[in-house]
Parts: structure tokens; C-alpha cells; sequence
């Protein structure tokens, strides 16, 4: 059951405060029809100030003047409608009309106020400001000037002897602020001036000045521009007239012109030009504020000189939000917000019923809200919000509708409160009188006695006891509590308060010092008083102890509880002093500080820089701002300051410099709730100079559940922009805020990936923008931004990501080789520039002969960036080539790598002066020109007509040899290997290659997956091409005696075979020999194949000039290896012979098993 009536009593409770008020009560607003306004009258004269409301009858009228009501008589009334006559103004030092004027209107929902209306009676006063005679040359210009104040603004005309002039001729402008000019005055100028100023009040002349006009040299000498009158800065209301004077002396007359600081163009529509080049702005709006610039240049020249000055506009205040009404039951909670803007900012009043609200336990005003806590029927009534500044006032309102139910029970009694210690309070009461039994619950509501808008804290117990004990408290503080009783429908009233004192305690913690030196031999100690928080009471002493750091003696001073400094003296110099101090209240001594160090600074003749006066500011709870100024007398010959700080109980941070015109340092990334220790010293031509130190703790973030306004919302828009290889351009958008607090930005920046968080960097800005710089170059890195006001930090906005620019390559490609590969091509290799996070979008690859090299000509190849290899072909045979490469990238172009030579001979391959390995393949194949064309053509037409004349003596001896075929099969029958018989089986069969030994002697580039195969030839193709079926095997050996295996040969019926055979000597050469020749005086060009696949060189080649060499390669099934080996035999050199085999035209085929028949 006490289970249930746990659960039960929150719940109904919450049902009670927040009930859904369904059926609303319909009430009629009290609203202005007409309210007064801003009048000037004449004096005695009559004035009526309009004030009409609407609403439910009956309506009472009353009015104020300057807060007060006014005093109804004969002369002064209300009409019928309830506008207030005055039948004749009066203006005396006694009794004056003048003032601001209110209506308040007022029916059984409460009252209203109307805005506030100035009546001002119409005046002219003395003239502040007389014109002046002056003594001027002919074609020069004249001016003057005169002041007055009047009710309202006069009209200023001027008088030449006694003889008005007109407002504006050719040369001629009078200004409406009373300033007379005259540009290229004449010996008719001459005479007296003064001004009259005339209102509806009255009319006023001046003193009169006189205008001496003496002759001008001849010829006038020339006379750069002066600005002889400039224009002055300006406040002026919106919907006023803005004037800005500018007047130029100068021979020959200067022009004027005029533009903005911003470089806004200047409103045409609303501007003019009076006279020579006076501003005139009219219905002036907040956008014509800034600062104008009058340039006053000679004609046809660049002299020129410029004066400035500023527009402030001031504006009424004008409702951004208003208030609306609301309905809420007793003791619930009802919110009020009003937004107001202007210029100056408008401050808010908030009323009831007419009459301003002050703050108490449950009424708070935070900026612009009204918050009601604990409604009780009394803050039933209509609400008004009064946004007021120097140009105006302007007001919104709003009903407040309390809704009440009936039995409701009485307020708790006789309520008692006892302290417990120095943090709580225990409260006790008796239950109400009335309906006791229908109490659901109990609301303990509680708050600081001292001080204005304090929190109010409320805490919801059972109905099943009526004592409580509130904890949490701070020490030594007065508190006042009430008590409320609910029940399902409603709440009762609150019942009396009480006032209590919590218990003192010793401090919580010890002040923070700070340190410095005003000379070698002493340090001046200081410290802030421990706020009430920290105290926990009346800081009654200090206990300052301090001792050398090499030695354990301790001095102790014990000072006033009031005092915040002590100057140590006598002394050492050049010795590190430790100190500390503790704070106690009448409980006892709290626990001291950690010990802090200084050095007192050396003795020496020279004079060198004072210790800073130092201020440390906690900007949030991650940031602390330095601001520091330096003693009068020690700015000579600076150079600048040396900062650092380390966190306590942790070894002194690294020193940073900072610029010697700086007097402000953010430092970012700290801990919360954390104490550091800041140094900074002044240094200059003489050397360091003493040194400040001070001690701050960090605040703790405030989190949610701190505050009763959540967090604000992060910056939204972050955009960057890479500006340079080491710099980031970073800005976003601040967040709508209803209050204009200020505010300050952290912005996060790291490398994507970055691992260690000790190298994030954190910086402090108060605009929306921020340089990013000191940036690694093409580096990825990603940036967030935080917000902070009033101690409150909001979550970090979204990431964005931004790359640096690259650098330009400063260092050349890296080994660089060239390697010869044909008569006429050789192949380029090299490594990027050995430089971190360098991006190459393409390589330049220089090239020439040593003659063109001479001359200056150079062929030239590019290569993409991730391609590091290239083909030069068409080179001269017997010349030497010089090659070099550079890289590349959208930021410029690096150095050439130093040249590497290649000697091109004819027949030979030279080895290049370098070593590199390429990563990277050419981009295309051989392409034949024209004459290596014509050769292909003239050798196939050669071989073709050998074929048929070697076709046409097989078939002329193709009966003698019948025999002799026919005999050489049936001896080999039992020799045939199976793959042969097989083979001769077949007729369907119409071509079969020719089988050859693979070559093994070779090298074959595999790491890029190409095709490219390379011997002491150069490179050579496959020869398993299905599309190309052989039909002749050409065999030689140039010299020597060589030993090959014969291979075996398929053949079809009716097609000849040519073969050829060597004798060969006693010591048989390899089987690649035997298919390429010698090698002999090569080994300079296969070492340089050997070379190149040391270096891993890839790429893909196609060459048709190969085609002999490449009918030699080719793959044989594993069965004809054997016979190849079975099969050989040696040829001698001169003992070659060519051989036709002709295939039988019969069905059966013929296989020649050794050498073919000599023809």
C-alpha cells in the first residue's frame, strides 16, 4: 500500500500543476483605440492628448504625467471620450505642462498603460554660437557659422548688409544647420553677415561678422587641396535629415566627392549634393549609417586629401515578439516573452495592471521573459511589456487567466525551520487547517534571501509527513522556504515564509596568487577574495607562508581577512622563493594553496623590463584570456614576451613568444575544473625582465541539467577554403538568438585520422571567420566549431573536411636512368622527388643531343603524374643524348634532376651514367614511319617470290623423290612419336604451327603484368599468336659451331616446307644461341637488360621489325620435348643447306624424322 501511495501522489500531482485547461474563459481585451503622442505647442496655447480604449464596460480613464497621476482642475480635465484637455498651457519655473504623458485605461480584467506621449512647449533660446569676422582672398572661399537652440528646429536664413540672401546660387549655399559658404569670392563680398533663426515661437538675429576680401596675387601660385571645414560625426533619429558638411580650398578649386568605408554605394535616391559638395541625406534609415569619406582632389592630378565622418542612426524600439495570453490553473507556471530592437538598445519593464512587477521568489524576469512560478489567484490580471529607449517607447500585451477550483485546502501552518548544519536545514510545519485530507502532496519551495533574481528551487514530498530536511545548501547563507499543499484539483495557498541561516565552515579551498617583482630583492604577493561559495563564510585571516626552495625554513605571515596583498622584502636575488596561503573563517583555516614558485630576478646594472601587470579571465570552461599592460617606463627598446603555464602539480610548460604591440593572449584546450599556473615576462635588448605569475582554475562546463535554458545550438554554415599550402579559410554563421549576449567561438582543427589528441589545435576568435594557418601542405584535415556564451558551450558543429594546396616541388625527380632497348628507343625510368605529401599531376621529360644540347633544343614529353616511365624513340645511331625530368603540380613546376647521358652506336647498346627504377609504363607502341614501311613491304614481296620458285622446283622434282619418301617412312614407323602419328592421322588438320624450343635464356618483366620479354636482342614479342599460323622455320648460325636440337615439324598435305642445316663444331652452344646467334660483343647491351630488371621496369611493346625473332619463340607440347633432345646433331658454319619438304598430295602424310633431303 505505501508502495502505491508513492507512485500515486507524483502523479496526481503532476496532474493537478498540469492539467489541460479545456473550457477557457472568454473574456473581452482591453485594448487603445487612439493613444496620445508628441506635441509641441505655444505657450497659453490649448492642447488635447488623445487617449480612446475599448473593451467591456465599464471603462475608468485616468492619466500620468512623469508616473504620476495628474491632478484633474479647471484648466486641466478629461473629455468624454477620454482625452485629456489642457485649455491653456502653461510654462513657468513653478508649474509647468511640460512632460510625458500616460493614459492608463482600466476595467474589471485589470488595466493598461498607454505609450508615453512628450508635450513640449515651443521656445527659442540665445544663440551658442555667433559668427566671427574673417579676412579672406579674392577667389577664395568665405564661411560662417552660427547656433542656437530651439523647440522646434528653426529655420536659419542669412543677411548681407542687412539684406537677405538667398538659400543656395551659383556660389552661394546656406545649410540648414546654420552654416553660411561662399566659393570664389569676389571684392562685392565684402560687408556684413549675421543670421536669423525663426521658429513658431519666435525670431532671432545674430551679432553681426564682416567679411574683409583682400586682392590676390597675380599670377595666384598653385595650392594643393585643404579641407577647411570637414564633416563631423553625426546621431541623428531615423526619418531625420543628416548633413554632412564638406568645404575645399585649393588652387585650382578642388572637386568633392564622397563614398562609405564599406564601399556601399551611397543612396541616391535619398542623397544630394548642396552647393560646392555638402551630403545631404534625407528620411534617413538605418542603413545610411557608417562612415562617409570627403575627398577633395585638384583636377587632372592625383593630390588630394580626405576628412571622415560617422553617421550613428537612432532608431524607436519596434516589436520583434510580443507576449500572448495564457490560461493556466493555480499554482502552475505562466511565461511571458517580449523581444524588442532599437537603437540604443531598449530596455524592458514589465507590468501589471499599469504598475511595474518587481522580482521576488516567484516572479523572475530574465532578459526578456516573465516568468510566474506558483500561480495563485492574485496573478490573475493583464500583463504588459514596455520596450523604452531616448526615441520612444512602445508596449504589447497579454491576460494572464487563473483557474481555481472549489474546496481547495488552506495553507500549511505554523511553519519551522532549523539548522542542521552547514549545508542543510531542517523544515517542519503542521497541516492545514481546512480540507487536510484532500492533500495529495507537499511543494517545499526554497531560495537565497540575499540578492536579486535568485533561483528558486521546489521539492515535491508525499502527504504522508510534514518534516524535511534540505541539503545542498551553501555554508553561512541565508535562505527563506514556504510550503504548498495540492490536491487533484488544484493548490492550496503558500503559507507563511520563514528565513533561516545555514552554519559557517572553514573555505573550500585557498585563493589564487599572483606574483611578481618590482626589484631583485622582493616579490609582491596578491590575491582575489574567495567568492561566497568558495568562503563558506566570513574570511576572518590569511596565513601567507613562503620559503627558498633549497631550504626547509618556513616563514608565516598572518594577515587581515580584509587585506589582498603583501610585498615580501629583503630578499635574495636570483633565488627561487615557494609560496602559498590559506584562508579561515570563525570555524577554523581551510586547507592552503599548492606551493607556487618565483624566481626573484638577478641583480644587474642594466635596466630591463618590469613585470607586466597581469589579468587572467576564465572565457569558458576550456579557455583562459591574459590581458596585461606593461609599468610606465618599460616599453623602451622592447622586443617582446615570453608566455607560459602548466597545469598544477605538472613541470612547467614550453615558452612562447609573443609580439612586443600584443597585450592580449587566448590560451585554448585547457581542462575544467582544473588550476593552472601562468607566467609571462617582458623581454628586451638588455634581457628578460621580471616576471608575472598568477595562478586561475578553470570553471566546469555547465551541463544541461545545470541550467534551465538548454544549451545553444552550434554555428551552422562552417565552410572552408584552402588559401595556400599552409593556410585554411574557415567561416560559418552564428545561430539566432533572441538576446544580444556576447558571444566568442573555439574552432577544433586536426588531420584526418590524427591519433595523438594532445596535437589538436584549438583557437579562440570572436568573429565568424577565422585564418587557419601554420598548416601542413596537401594535408586532409577536418575542422568543427563550437559557440560559448554566458559560461555555456554548445555541442561542436558538424565536421567539415578541407585538403591544403600543394607545395610546389622544390627537389627534382630521383634516380633518373636511361636504358637503350632498341637501335633506336630507350626507355626512361626515374622516382618521384623524395618530399612528403608532394602530389605531382605530370612529369617534363628534356631531351637532346649534345649538339642540339648546344644549340638550346630540347624535345620535350610530359607523363602523367602517377606514370614514372617513358620511351624515347627515334634517336640518331653514334650520338650521345642528354636527358633530365622534372616534376610538376598545379602550384608550379620543380627543378630539372641533373642531365643523364646515353651514347647511341650503331649496333651496340650503351650503358647510361645513373641507376633508377621506374614505377610506370610508357603510353603506347612503336609507331613505324614511312621508310621502316617501304622495307616491310620491298622483304615480303623478296619472300614471296622465293616462295614460288621454291614451290615450283618441289613440284618439278616432286616424282624423283616418290620413292625415296615412301622408303624413309617405313623405316621410321616404329620411331614416330605418338603426338607425330597422331598428327599425320589427322587430315582434317589445315595448318598446325611450328613447334620451337621455348626460350629459357631471356628475361620476362611480369611485376607490371605485361607481355614484354627481353634479350640480348632487345624486347621481343610472344609467339603463341593463334592468328598467325607459321608454315616456314627458318633456322641460321652466323659463326662458329653450333649445337641445336632439331625440332619436329607438322605439315599438311600438299604444302612444302623449307628448312635449312648447319654442320656445327665439336663444342655445342646453348639452344638460345642456337636460335639467335652470338652474343659476342653484346655484353654491354644485355648487361643493360640485366640492369633493367634490377630496377623492375614494366611496360608493353609491340614491334613488327621483330617479326624473324619472333617465328623462332613459341611453345611445343611436353610430348615433342623429347624427340627435340633425341634429334640433335652438329652443322658446321659454311656447311649450310637449304631444304624443301614437300607434304604428300596422297592421303597419307609423310613425317621427315632427321634432316630434310638436300635439295
Amino acid at each position: 500500500m505505501a508502495s502505491f501511495k508513492t507512485d500515486l501522489y507524483p502523479r496526481l500531482l503532476l496532474f493537478a500543476v498540469f492539467l489541460p485547461i479545456s473550457g477557457v474563459m472568454s473574456f473581452s481585451e482591453l485594448f487603445f483605440i487612439r493613444e496620445p503622442h508628441d506635441v509641441t505647442v505655444l505657450r497659453r496655447d490649448a492642447v488635447v492628448l488623445d487617449c480612446q480604449a475599448h473593451g467591456e464596460a465599464p471603462i475608468g480613464i485616468r492619466w500620468l504625467r512623469n508616473g504620476e497621476t495628474l491632478t484633474e482642475s479647471e484648466r486641466v480635465y478629461l473629455l468624454s471620450n477620454g482625452s485629456l484637455f489642457i485649455s491653456e498651457v502653461e510654462s513657468r519655473k513653478d508649474r509647468s505642462d511640460e512632460g510625458f504623458y500616460q493614459c492608463l485605461a482600466q476595467n474589471t480584467y485589470g488595466s493598461i498603460l498607454s505609450q508615453k506621449a512628450r508635450l513640449t512647449i515651443a521656445g527659442l533660446s540665445t544663440f551658442t554660437q555667433q559668427p566671427s569676422s574673417i579676412m579672406v582672398m579674392e577667389g577664395s572661399v568665405a564661411r560662417f557659422a552660427c547656433k542656437i537652440t530651439a523647440t522646434p528646429p528653426p529655420i536659419i536664413t542669412w543677411e548681407f548688409n542687412r539684406v537677405t540672401l538667398p538659400l543656395a546660387t551659383e556660389r552661394i549655399t546656406v545649410l540648414p544647420s546654420g552654416i553660411l559658404q561662399i566659393q570664389g569670392v569676389e571684392q562685392t563680398d565684402a560687408g556684413s553677415y549675421r543670421c536669423v533663426a525663426t521658429n513658431i515661437a519666435s525670431r532671432r538675429r545674430s551679432s553681426e561678422a564682416t567679411l574683409t576680401v583682400n586682392a590676390a596675387p597675380s599670377p595666384r601660385v598653385p595650392q594643393r587641396p585643404q579641407i577647411i571645414a570637414g564633416p563631423q560625426n553625426l546621431t541623428v533619429s531615423v526619418h531625420s535629415t543628416a548633413l554632412l558638411e564638406c568645404m575645399a580650398t585649393g588652387n585650382p578649386r578642388p572637386l568633392i566627392s564622397w563614398s562609405r568605408a564599406d564601399h556601399k554605394s551611397i543612396d541616391v535616391h535619398k542623397t544630394k549634393v548642396l552647393g560646392n559638395g555638402n551630403l545631404l541625406i534625407s528620411d534617413v534609415k538605418p542603413q545610411h549609417a557608417g562612415i562617409y569619406f570627403c575627398r577633395a582632389t585638384t583636377p587632372g592630378t592625383r593630390n588630394y586629401t580626405i576628412a571622415a565622418a560617422n553617421i550613428t542612426v537612432l532608431a524607436p524600439p519596434s516589436l520583434v515578439e510580443w507576449p500572448e495570453s495564457v490560461t493556466r490553473p493555480r499554482a502552475g507556471t505562466a511565461r511571458f516573452v517580449c523581444v524588442a530592437e532599437g537603437l540604443p538598445t531598449p530596455q524592458i519593464t514589465w507590468l501589471k495592471n499599469g504598475e511595474p512587477i518587481h522580482s521576488n521568489g516567484r516572479i523572475k524576469m530574465y532578459n526578456s521573459k516573465l516568468v510566474i512560478n506558483q500561480i495563485i489567484p492574485e496573478d490573475d490580471g493583464i500583463y504588459q511589456c514596455e520596450a523604452e529607449n531616448e526615441q520612444g517607447s512602445v508596449l504589447a500585451m497579454a491576460r494572464l487567466i487563473v483557474v481555481m477550483s472549489d474546496n481547495r485546502p488552506s495553507a500549511p501552518r505554523n511553519v519551522r525551520a532549523d539548522t542542521v548544519s552547514s549545508s542543510a536545514i531542517l523544515l517542519a510545519w503542521e497541516r492545514p487547517m481546512y480540507n487536510s485530507d484532500k492533500v495529495i502532496a507537499y511543494s517545499v519551495h526554497y531560495m537565497k534571501a540575499e540578492g536579486l533574481n535568485n533561483e528558486e528551487y521546489q521539492i515535491v514530498i508525499g502527504n504522508d509527513t510534514t518534516r524535511y530536511i534540505i541539503d545542498d545548501l551553501e555554508a553561512g547563507r541565508n535562505y527563506t522556504f514556504y510550503i504548498v499543499a495540492y490536491m487533484p484539483m488544484g493548490a492550496s495557498r503558500m503559507s507563511d515564509h520563514v528565513i533561516q541561516r545555514t552554519f559557517e565552515d572553514v573555505p573550500l579551498r585557498a585563493p589564487e596568487l599572483s606574483l611578481t617583482s618590482r626589484s631583485p630583492t622582493d616579490i609582491q604577493v596578491s590575491w582575489q577574495p574567495l567568492s561566497h561559495k568558495l568562503s563558506r563564510g566570513r574570511v576572518c585571516a590569511y596565513r601567507l607562508s613562503y620559503r627558498t626552495s633549497s631550504e626547509e625554513a618556513l616563514t608565516q605571515l598572518e594577515l587581515s581577512g580584509h587585506q589582498t596583498h603583501q610585498l615580501l622584502e629583503d630578499l635574495q636575488p636570483d633565488t627561487t622563493y615557494l609560496l602559498r596561503v590559506a584562508a579561515a573563517t570563525s570555524v577554523g583555516w581551510g586547507e592552503p594553496s599548492a606551493w607556487t614558485t618565483h624566481r626573484t630576478p638577478k641583480t644587474s646594472s642594466t635596466k630591463v623590463p618590469l613585470a607586466p601587470e597581469l589579468q587572467l579571465e576564465s572565457l569558458n570552461c576550456t579557455t583562459v584570456v591574459l590581458r596585461w599592460h606593461l609599468p610606465a617606463g618599460s616599453g623602451s627598446g622592447l622586443q617582446g614576451y615570453k608566455l607560459s603555464y602548466h597545469e598544477e602539480s605538472q613541470p612547467d610548460g614550453a615558452q612562447t613568444q609573443i609580439p612586443p604591440h600584443q597585450r592580449q593572449h587566448t590560451i585554448g584546450g585547457l581542462d575544467p575544473r582544473k588550476k593552472y599556473h601562468v607566467k609571462l615576462l617582458a623581454f628586451s635588448f638588455m634581457g628578460d625582465g621580471y616576471q608575472a605569475d598568477q595562478t586561475i582554475s578553470t570553471p566546469g562546463c555547465v551541463s544541461v541539467r545545470d541550467r534551465l535554458v538548454p544549451p545553444p545550438p552550434p554555428p551552422h554554415h562552417v565552410y572552408a577554403h584552402s588559401n595556400s599550402s599552409s593556410s585554411v579559410f574557415l567561416h560559418w554563421a552564428r545561430p539566432a538568438f533572441t538576446s544580444a549576449q556576447t558571444v566568442n567561438y573555439t574552432v577544433r582543427c586536426n588531420p584526418v585520422g590524427l591519433q595523438n589528441a594532445s596535437l589538436v589545435l584549438y583557437l579562440q576568435t570572436a568573429a565568424q571567420s577565422l585564418m587557419v594557418s601554420d598548416l601542413d601542405p596537401n594535408t586532409n584535415y577536418e575542422f568543427a566549431v563550437r559557440l560559448h556564451v554566458d559560461q555555456l558551450s554548445s555541442p561542436w558543429s558538424p565536421v567539415v573536411y578541407q585538403t591544403t594546396l600543394p607545395e610546389a616541388p622544390t627537389r627534382a625527380p630521383v634516380g633518373l636512368k636511361v636504358t637503350l632497348i632498341e637501335g633506336d628507343t630507350a626507355l626512361v625510368s626515374w622516382k618521384p622527388p623524395d618530399e612528403p605529401n608532394l602530389a605531382v599531376t605530370h612529369y617534363t621529360i628534356l631531351y637532346a643531343s649534345r649538339r642540339a644540347w648546344a644549340a638550346g633544343e630540347w624535345q620535350i614529353l610530359q607523363r602523367e603524374g602517377s606514370v614514372t616511365m617513358a620511351l624515347l624513340e627515334n634517336l640518331q645511331s653514334g650520338q650521345v643524348y642528354l636527358v633530365k625530368v622534372s616534376a610538376s603540380n598545379q602550384m608550379g613546376d620543380g627543378p630539372f634532376s641533373p642531365a643523364t647521358e646515353l651514347s647511341v652506336r650503331e649496333g651496340h647498346a650503351s650503358r647510361t651514367h645513373g641507376s633508377t627504377h621506374a614505377t610506370a609504363f610508357s603510353d603506347g607502341f612503336y609507331h613505324l614511319d614511312q621508310r621502316s614501311m617501304t622495307g616491310i613491304v620491298v622483304g615480303v614481296s623478296i619472300a614471296l617470290i622465293c616462295i614460288i620458285i621454291c614451290i615450283l622446283i618441289l613440284a618439278y622434282r616432286s616424282k624423283t623423290r616418290k620413292s625415296s619418301t615412301a622408303k624413309s617412312i617405313r623405316q621410321a614407323e616404329g620411331q614416330t612419336p605418338p603426338t607425330a602419328v597422331r598428327l599425320a592421322n589427322e587430315s582434317q588438320a589445315e595448318s598446325v604451327e611450328v613447334m620451337m624450343p621455348m626460350m629459357r635464356d631471356n628475361f620476362i618483366d611480369a611485376k607490371g603484368g605485361t607481355n614484354l620479354i627481353i634479350n640480348s636482342y632487345g624486347p621481343v614479342k610472344h609467339t603463341v599468336e593463334k592468328k598467325r599460323m607459321k608454315r616456314w622455320c627458318i633456322k641460321r648460325e652466323d659463326k662458329g659451331v653450333k649445337k641445336f636440337s632439331s625440332p619436329s615439324y607438322s605439315y599438311n598435305q600438299g604444302v612444302t616446307l623449307l628448312c635449312y642445316t648447319e654442320t656445327s663444331p665439336q663444342h655445342p652452344p646453348s639452344s638460345l644461341q642456337g636460335l639467335f646467334g652470338s652474343t659476342g660483343g653484346d655484353s654491354e647491351g644485355s648487361h643493360s637488360s640485366e640492369g633493367s630488371h634490377e630496377t623492375g621496369d614494366s611496360g608493353r611493346f609491340s614491334h613488327d621489325d621483330m617479326e624473324a625473332t619472333n617465328l623462332s619463340l613459341g611453345s611445343r607440347p611436353a610430348s615433342l620435348q623429347g624427340e627435340e633432345s633425341e634429334a640433335s646433331h652438329e652443322i658446321t658454319e659454311n656447311e649450310r643447306h637449304l631444304h624443301l619438304i614437300p607434304m604428300a598430295e596422297a592421303t597419307q602424310t609423310t613425317l621427315q624424322q632427321q634432316e630434310p633431303l638436300p635439295v
